[in-house]
């Protein structure tokens, strides 16, 4: 028997059950896959609280990597013994187990360089980092970014980035521990918005001037301090929701505030053409193997501890990458 985290019941961590299941053989277009390693990311919890409706009883996790053990009708593209990755959101629920099936169109075939753990600490949020960095602005070296969360497993990989396209980058932060790894990871000033504020620093940091892009994934509680950041025609990318969603807002605030410019990438959206896909993921695999990208998992959980893991992460404890061992 497999066994895979699920929840009957949208709720706290509590709902988690780790269950005895049968996974059968693939389908036509499916491969069955044995993981090695699964990711632990904040959006997890959006799927388990219900913020992200998904039909009960439902699995739970989207990113993670394997080795294909079994190929269903119609597969050409991978076979038996092939190492791949695979990130997704819906179309990939169930992540959280030893074993599945999965459609062979959502996988990414993993370089021999790149090891299971590495693989799911940055498939995810290495390819976010990607299109954040590669798709959504066009920028010239000297520029400078806000990035919030940017000891956050994201924020670590994107601060990184950065400096290799030549940028200046101010990270917040919630505690002097995270400070010490933003700035190890590339981030020239850190803010502890625990004390500080966050536009006023920002403006002093840059003479005034406010910065080119604002990388927001808390959402709510520093949405107004982001937008107080940017410079004149700056762009706020709002990337996430860890406070809670934005309130309506009238965007006259926009041009009140300098004809700034707004968006809210998804994933999905930037991924959706497998073409752009794999020239991501090619990119960022490089980048990885050749070291000028590193990926540091601060915390490694059993898949029988998923309620737990939620716990830490909910709680803010976890520093950079975390991942489920299997």
């Amino acid at each position: 028997m497999a066994k895979m985290t699920r929840f009957h019941e949208v709720g706290g961590p509590e709902v988690l059950k780790y269950e005895d299941v049968e996974v059968g053989a693939p389908g036509a277009g499916q491969v069955r896959l044995q993981h090695g390693a699964v990711a632990l990311n904040f959006a997890d919890t959006y799927f388990r609280s219900g913020l992200y409706p998904a039909p009960l009883p439902s699995g739970i996790g989207s990113d993670a990597c394997g080795t294909v053990t079994a190929v269903g009708e119609g597969v050409t593209a991978f076979k038996v013994g092939d190492r791949v990755t695979y990130t997704g959101a819906h179309n990939t629920l169930g992540a959280y187990s030893t074993e599945r099936l999965i459609d062979a169109s959502t996988l990414m075939r993993l370089p021999d360089a790149i090891a299971f753990e590495t693989a799911a600490a940055i498939t995810m949020r290495g390819l976010t980092a990607a299109y954040l960095m590669r798709r959504i602005y066009d920028f010239k070296g000297g520029e400078t970014i806000l990035l919030h969360a940017a000891a956050g497993g994201v924020g670590l990989l994107v601060s990184q980035w950065a400096k290799l396209q030549g940028l200046n980058v101010i990270g917040t932060v919630s505690s002097d521990a995270k400070a010490e790894v933003a700035k190890a990871h590339g981030c020239d000033h850190t803010i502890n918005y625990s004390h500080e504020d966050v536009a006023a620093r920002v403006r002093e940091i840059t003479g005034g001037q406010g910065v080119h892009v604002v990388y927001d994934s808390v959402g709510k509680d520093t949405f107004e301090g982001s937008l107080n950041s940017l410079k004149r025609r700056g762009l706020m990318v709002c990337v996430g929701t860890a406070s809670g969603m934005i309130p309506p807002f009238n965007p006259q605030i926009l041009a009140m505030k300098g004809s700034l410019f707004l968006t809210r990438p998804a994933s999905a959206d930037y991924l959706a053409d497998p073409a752009e896909k794999a020239a991501l993921a090619a990119e960022l695999f490089d980048h990885v193997a050749s070291g000028r990208i590193r990926a540091d998992i601060s915390q490694r959980y059993e898949l029988a501890d998923a309620v737990q893991a939620h716990r830490d992460m909910e709680a803010r404890k976890i520093i950079g990458s975390a991942i489920f061992t299997v």
